[in-house]
């Protein structure tokens, strides 16, 4: 609802907008795995712990983790606060706070609802990176209809002064000169 509101408001200015999503990820082959692996995640952390990080976390003023932190009032048992979005996370570190939880199949299948909203960029990170970074990609990349943005200037890449890649490649420039030409 929120993001089709926006979506008019937008629209009646003449403007679009592109939404993303930040979240963990927890797959495994199966949903018990995959639940398994998210409270392993937790389970060291004595009620002390979690006090402790939700006081620092009740005092401050974003609103973003104002609504993490009601999402699961630093209950352990109401850490899958939606299908297969687990806040466990979220109770003892700030920030993204949450995670989708299963297995690939499942997990493709969260990822396509948010893409039906009008989700099209997707923040992902899990514990421990790297192996969960790997384990995505064989796991639920396969499962997923990836498209990727035409890549306007491949032959004509400008770097910044330390070597990144700027903009997708796309030279700012040329998009300057491209906005100065429109107004």
């Amino acid at each position: 609802e929120k993001l089709a509101a926006a979506n008019v408001a937008a629209q009646a200015r003449g403007r679009s907008f592109s939404y993303g999503i930040r979240l963990h990820v927890i797959v495994r082959e199966t949903n018990a795995e995959a639940w398994a692996a998210a409270e392993s995640l937790i389970k060291h952390l004595d009620d002390k712990t979690i006090e402790a990080a939700q006081a620092i976390f009740s005092r401050m003023d974003s609103v973003g983790q104002s609504r993490m932190q009601a999402l699961h009032g630093g209950r352990r048992d109401k850490l899958e606060i939606s299908p297969n979005l687990w806040a466990g996370v979220g109770l003892v570190r700030g920030g993204a706070g949450t995670a989708l939880v299963g297995d690939p199949q499942t997990v493709a299948a969260r990822i396509k609802e948010y893409m039906a909203l009008g989700i099209d960029t997707f923040i992902l990170s899990g514990y421990p990176h790297l192996e969960e970074a790997y384990r995505f990609a064989e796991l639920v990349f396969p499962l997923l209809p990836l498209s990727h943005v035409e890549n306007k200037a491949a032959t004509n890449v400008n770097t910044g002064p330390f070597g990144e890649i700027i903009a997708h490649e796309y030279r700012p420039n040329v998009v300057a000169d491209k906005a100065r030409a429109q107004s």
